[in-house]
């Protein structure tokens, strides 16, 4: 099964390589011309037609599954360095696994950060002005990353939970397998 899977990702990266070329573009946009040109030998006619839809659905269907199966590995590449790096540097630990988070929870976590830099931006004496408008005062902007530093330590004891929850879940469904 290995070799299988082996074997379509070679294929897939080539083919996702080659679908992104300029030359595989216009062999795509020659093909649709020839088609075009064709028509009127073929009195434009159902099968005419039939031919080029046919074409343009199967390669599509296809290259959505190659294309997607690229991507995938490539996503997984990236969070594993992204990973790593957060790991060996002093950045925040309880973000390796955001991934596994619900768009509700990201998006908590997204606006924290924006409140975090807001009150770096402050401590480092650079309140800039938000689109035209005057800057915020202060005291404003202390309560507000205040605020995100207590949202992201709440945020923490979530991400512990879940994790503690992910393990006994796996613990069960081990223990479960073993008496089958």
């Amino acid at each position: 099964m290995a070799s299988v899977s082996q074997a379509f990702r070679r294929f897939a990266e080539a083919t996702a390589r080659q679908s992104g070329r300029p030359a595989t573009f216009l062999a795509a946009v020659l093909i649709v011309a020839v088609w075009a040109a064709s028509g009127p030998f073929f009195h434009f006619g159902d099968t005419w037609q039939l031919v080029i839809n046919t074409g343009t659905t199967i390669i599509t269907f296809l290259m959505v599954f190659l294309i997607q199966n690229s991507q995938n590995r490539d996503s997984a590449a990236l969070q594993i360095k992204l990973d790593e790096l957060i790991r060996t540097t002093a950045a925040h630990n309880g973000l390796l696994d955001l991934e596994d988070l619900d768009e509700e929870t990201l998006e908590r976590i997204r606006e924290n950060y924006r409140k975090l830099a807001a009150r770096r931006e402050r401590a480092s004496g650079g309140r800039k002005r938000r689109h035209g408008g005057p800057a915020r005062g202060e005291a404003e902007e202390a309560d507000e990353a205040d605020e995100a530093c207590e949202e992201v330590d709440e945020i923490d004891r979530e991400l512990e939970k879940n994790r503690e929850t992910r393990a006994e879940e796996g613990h069960a469904d081990t223990a479960a397998e073993r008496r089958k």
